[in-house]
């Protein structure tokens, strides 16, 4: 595109971008990840996440995210039971989502539960947790309206401290 159109200012290795009011994506896939910021941008990110999961996207990026995505990076699996503690994990960042419990929702016991999420996600299950939950803070962070306070509150964690440092990494 940049040697046909020689004056245009081509951004490469992002999803979309928004120039004035005109919104421009990478394609198809990346069109989907745009429409559902722009709904993100007029309705928030807890509704469009629930169309997101509707529309068996599991999560909208912003123009800027690049390909990865916490949302569907652990999700290259078929096993119903880890998709059954992911789905759960996305809906209620903010309970304190303890193994005894989630194993408890799934008919495993927690050792196994443990196991069989570190073998299908590569990942344990605080360490994906906590990737959920940075991600969303993240999201979070660009609204003005919200404290850190509030923030950490919505995603889980203990205490605006523990957030700072959790964003710091």
């Amino acid at each position: 595109m940049q040697k046909q159109f020689p004056q245009a200012k081509v951004v490469s290795d992002i999803l979309f971008i928004k120039s004035n009011n005109v919104y421009t994506s990478a394609g198809i896939s990346a069109g989907v990840d745009m429409a559902l910021a722009i709904l993100e941008d007029l309705k928030g990110p807890l509704f469009t996440h629930k169309v997101a999961r509707g529309l068996v996207v599991y999560h909208r990026r912003s123009g800027t995210h690049k390909q990865q995505s916490i949302y569907l990076d652990y999700r290259n699996h078929i096993n119903p039971q880890i998709h059954e503690v992911q789905d759960f994990l996305i809906d209620n960042l903010s309970r304190e989502n303890d193994i005894e419990s989630l194993a408890s929702m799934v008919g495993m016991s927690p050792r196994n539960l443990s196991r069989v999420f570190k073998e299908k996600t590569g990942s344990t299950v605080l360490e994906y947790l906590t990737l959920l939950r940075k991600e969303f803070a993240n999201t979070m962070v660009n609204n003005p309206e919200y404290t850190i306070e509030y923030i950490a509150s919505k995603c889980g964690f203990k205490s605006a401290r523990q957030l700072q440092r959790i964003l710091k990494k």
